[in-house]
Order: structure tokens, then sequence, then C-alpha cells
């Protein structure tokens, strides 16, 4: 199953997202506002990942799909509901291997591979988990990807 974003005008766009990375493989997260987003990049944050950029990302094609943050004013902060904005040590980039749509459930215990194209380029996606591994399973994805 495939899942396509509106393209954006040439090799680049900024997306209403937010983006962490565990040794330089980033995840994206998309979805809507409120839809949890920021949390979970907090969760991965406190488990170990780098954030790449809250709210917005600029995605670029450069040798694959490459998340930085796309302006100096977020550079290093990420909403924490209730609390603000928190200051983080920020990793400047990431190539995005894997994209997490979190304004869609996932209904089945064992999910067939979805894929979502961005600037052109097939990225591998999950849709929302409603359970407390989550983070826990992005953070294990990331590390050694998914058994066929």
């Amino acid at each position: 199953m495939t899942t396509d974003l509106p393209e954006a005008s040439g090799e680049s766009a900024i997306l209403h997202a937010s983006c962490v990375a565990v040794a330089g493989r980033g995840l994206l997260i998309l979805g809507p506002s409120g839809a949890g987003k920021s949390a979970l990049a907090l969760r991965m944050l406190a488990l170990g990942a780098r954030l790449v950029s809250d709210d917005r990302v600029l995605v670029m094609r450069e040798n694959g799909l490459t998340a930085r943050c796309p302006a100096p004013a977020i550079h290093g902060l990420i909403e924490a509901r209730g609390l603000g904005l928190l200051r983080v040590d920020p990793v400047d980039r990431a190539e995005v291997v894997l994209v997490a749509d979190l304004g869609r459930d996932e209904d089945q215990r064992l999910p067939p591979r979805r894929n979502i194209t961005i600037l052109g380029m097939s990225l591998p996606l999950v849709l929302r988990v409603q359970n407390d591994h989550f983070p826990a399973a992005m953070m294990v994805y990331l590390h050694g990807g998914r058994q066929d």
C-alpha cells in the first residue's frame, strides 16, 4: 500500500512534522495538529534518539531523503504541552528511513508493508499504534529494521 504526500516544488519541502534520529537514521513523524508528533518525539528522546526538528521539518532529496531544521529560531527546541518549549541537543540532519503517520491508526497485529512517497522517493510507512510500546518499537525499528 502506498500513500503520497502532495509534491512540493523542486527538491525540497517544509512539512508540518517532527523528526528524530538514531545513529543518523531519521524517523519523520507526520499527523494533524494535536496528533502527538511532539509527544512521540519526546518519548523517543528519553530513549536515546536525537532531535532533528519539531513542528516543521525541511526535507530534501540528497542521496536519499534528508531532514533538517528549517529555521534557526526552532533549532534545538521541542514543545512539551503543559511545560512549554524545551531545549535539547539536536543533530543537524538525518537520512529519513521511516515515516510514521499519527493521523491514522494501525488496526492489524502484523500489518502489511506500507510506503509513502515524499519528493518522489518511496519510504516505509507505519501508522500510529495505540499501545505504550510504540516509541520503543520505533527505536528498535530504526536500529534494526523490520523482518519480512
